[in-house]
């Protein structure tokens, strides 16, 4: 069995008479220890697999495994717990409390969890030991991405999540977070799925999955990916 597994997912929302099938039956599998890009363009369906995935969001119908776990059938509470534990998120805009420092920050996620990380060591690993003690308006964009990061990784999640991770930084700082979390990938034997609608990510997957009208139009793998700081776009 793969880590991850989806097996003819399919989500439908509605909307008074209308039924948007966000996703339309979707199947892909990602090995334990991957980095994998799942790249497609605006309204793909690529954030909602993210959000099922991250047990955020439910399946209409059809299976989402994790680690022999299947997450489209746990109940609210157990969902809660999946979250708590298992999974670690990453957004485009940070999500950082203002009022509290980095390590503040930090500590928030690793407090919720059964076998969390020591926040300072998770902040040094990211490159911000000298920056504990700063509120989230005294870092830049990179350095509060950077601090959003390690408040994931704290909580010593199975699966990091990442969505759009880039998104709200300038070139130069984007690939410093993407060479960021590959190397957290290589590092730690973490499984990290970032989506994107940026093509150029997928050079440097070991998985790649194309999404497109609610389905992965194809998937495949990256012998030799490239270092996240050569990549251009």
């Amino acid at each position: 069995m793969s880590f991850v597994e989806f097996a003819d997912v399919c989500k439908t929302y509605h909307m008074g008479d209308v039924e948007v099938h966000a996703v339309a039956g979707m199947n892909f599998c990602v090995e334990r220890g991957e980095l994998v890009v799942i790249v497609g363009p605006s309204g793909a369906g690529k954030t909602t697999v993210l959000n099922m995935l991250g047990g955020m969001d439910s399946a209409t119908s059809g299976t989402i495994m994790l680690d022999g776990i299947e997450v489209s059938a746990l109940g609210e509470y157990e969902l809660t717990q999946y979250r708590r534990h298992d999974i670690g998120f990453v957004f485009q805009f940070y999500n950082l409390v203002q009022n509290l420092t980095a390590l503040e920050n930090v500590e928030l996620a690793s407090q919720i969890c059964a076998d969390p990380l020591p926040a300072a060591d998770v902040l040094a690993q990211v490159g911000l030991a000298h920056r504990m003690d700063n509120f989230p308006a005294q870092l830049s964009g990179g350095e509060q991405q950077r601090v959003a990061i390690a408040r994931a990784l704290a909580k010593n999640p199975k699966l990091l999540l990442c969505d759009e991770p880039t998104g709200a930084l300038d070139y130069l700082t984007g690939k410093q977070i993407l060479k960021l979390l590959q190397d957290t990938c290589r590092s730690t034997g973490k499984t990290v799925a970032i989506v994107t609608h940026n093509l150029a990510f997928t050079q440097i997957a070991d998985r790649v999955i194309h999404v497109r009208e609610g389905r992965a139009d194809q998937v495949s793998t990256n012998p030799h990916p490239a270092d996240a700081l050569t990549v251009e776009w």
